[in-house]
């Protein structure tokens, strides 16, 4: 994708807190960084564990878009937080003068598998444990291909995360002491006062969901997999829905499990990684997610690990219910290492019901689909989300995804309507919540039963049986 890039604010830059010994490293020496740093602890059989501390899940109520002319026409303001230019002028060069006095690293990454769509990213940050971790989940691009730190071939978009950074809500426009700040103009995300890594990957996706309408693209909240048939199906849903889960069939062919696009080239991953939770994972129902806990190069944050014998315990939610694994997509054994597939021939809706209503799994018209689309029906699954109980939270996220969405719901929805009749695609609505009575009553949806009911959806064996 062809961007015209603005300078940053003022003559300084992240570049020059970013030495060229710490620029580009690969997993191996981000790993031994994070460790010597203090950063995390290497568990038994190898995957890096880390503790994300006040926050383990996404501070929504501190993400901004900056208001620019430019933008202003183009926004949801109705479901995004504004930031005046001022505001985000002073937040810039306060986190300059924060990094000044500190080494970051740099990834130069791509959000997106189909070049024709993809933006070139790069993100500074201040931990070894963050570059590793963007390093997973955007694509990597071979190192002779990475633009150089002297500009040439610059990023389409820059990504700064300060975790020690501190925003003063006085000073900077915002509501804490911790801050997602997206310029879309300026081209620049600022990332203050959280580690919880999410920020960074959801940053890109929220930069995609911007940039990809106007070029003719659908962005999506889901996952993709395919069959030997070529018979793509995506997996819309919140995070906790099962998208990761039930996309990584070992039957199938994983294209990715969390963000995609729908062009005219067909279906695209705008990750090269996977950032799964882990909280009470089943090695009998996930094997291929579990297998990851076990390899070198994933990052577990807030994953409880014995100090002496060094296993895990993923059944333990005393650091965070939202416990979660990032690592590349290779590691899923039958992934595809492309990130593109054909046009898709079914579309399922994911739904995690708290109170036992909705059917296992249900057949839709395409009015009916555009329907649960734009009302988004789910429940928040406990840690997801900062403030989050322990009980699971009803609510309506628009396009499965209302949190990423800066454009809005109509531009989006008007968008899947028009390739869903374009390409003739099946609908299908499925629970993964509760069955037999609702959270606290029932009991979730089991893992195999859904894997079933969606084989029988994509055979074509559903098609004949009587709905209502």
């Amino acid at each position: 994708m062809s961007l015209s890039v603005t300078a940053a604010p003022g003559a300084r830059r992240f570049e020059d807190c970013a030495p060229k010994s710490l620029s580009n490293l690969p997993a191996a020496a981000l790993y031994q960084l994070a460790v010597a740093r203090g950063e995390g602890d290497i568990a038994k059989e190898g995957p890096l564990v880390v503790r994300t501390g006040e926050h383990t899940g996404r501070s929504a109520q501190d993400k901004f878009i900056v208001r620019h002319p430019e933008v202003e026409d183009k926004i949801w303001w109705d479901a995004n937080k504004a930031m005046s230019a001022d505001a985000f002028d002073r937040l810039y060069a306060d986190m300059l003068d924060y990094a000044a006095g500190r080494d970051l690293f740099m990834q130069d990454l791509a959000g997106g598998a189909d070049e024709t769509y993809g933006i070139k990213v790069r993100a500074f940050t201040e931990y070894a444990w963050h570059g590793l971790f963007i390093q997973h989940l955007l694509v990597r691009p071979p190192l002779d291909a990475r633009p150089s730190v002297s500009g040439e071939g610059a990023p389409d978009f820059t990504i700064v995360a300060l975790p020690g950074f501190a925003a003063d809500p006085q000073i900077h426009g915002c509501r804490s002491k911790t801050v997602i700040a997206v310029d879309f103009v300026r081209r620049i995300v600022l990332i203050g006062g959280t580690s919880y890594a999410g920020e960074m990957k959801k940053s890109v996706f929220t930069i995609l969901n911007y940039l990809l309408p106007e070029k003719d693209v659908m962005p999506m909240h889901c996952s993709v997999n395919v069959g030997d048939a070529q018979d793509p199906a995506i997996f819309f849903g919140l995070s906790g829905t099962g998208k990761t889960t039930l996309s990584a069939d070992p039957n199938r062919t994983l294209i990715g499990d969390d963000e995609h696009g729908w062009g005219p080239n067909g279906l695209f991953n705008f990750e090269g990684g996977c950032y799964a939770k882990m909280i009470r994972l089943s090695p009998s129902a996930e094997p291929e997610i579990y297998a990851t806990t076990r390899r070198f190069g994933t990052v577990l944050e807030n994953v409880v690990m014995d100090p002496e014998t060094r296993e895990l315990d993923l059944d333990d939610a005393s650091l965070a219910e939202n416990s979660r694994g990032a690592y590349p997509i290779h590691y899923i054994p039958n992934a595809s290492l492309t990130g593109v597939a054909t046009h898709p021939k079914n579309i399922i809706m994911l739904t995690c019901d708290a109170f036992g209503v909705m059917p296992p799994i249900a057949r839709l018209t395409p009015a009916q689909a555009m329907y649960m689309f734009l009302s988004g029906y789910t429940a928040k699954v406990a840690g997801t989300e900062k403030g989050l109980g322990n009980d699971p939270e009803a609510t309506f996220s628009t396009c499965f995804g209302a949190p990423f969405m800066p454009r809005h719901p109509s531009e989006y929805g008007r968008l899947l309507g028009k390739l869903i009749d374009r390409h003739g695609v099946s609908c299908w609505l499925v629970s993964t919540g509760w069955t037999g009575g609702p959270h606290g009553v029932g009991k979730r949806m089991p893992i195999k039963e859904t894997r079933a009911l969606l084989t029988a959806a994509r055979n074509g064996s559903l098609n004949a049986a009587p709905m209502r």
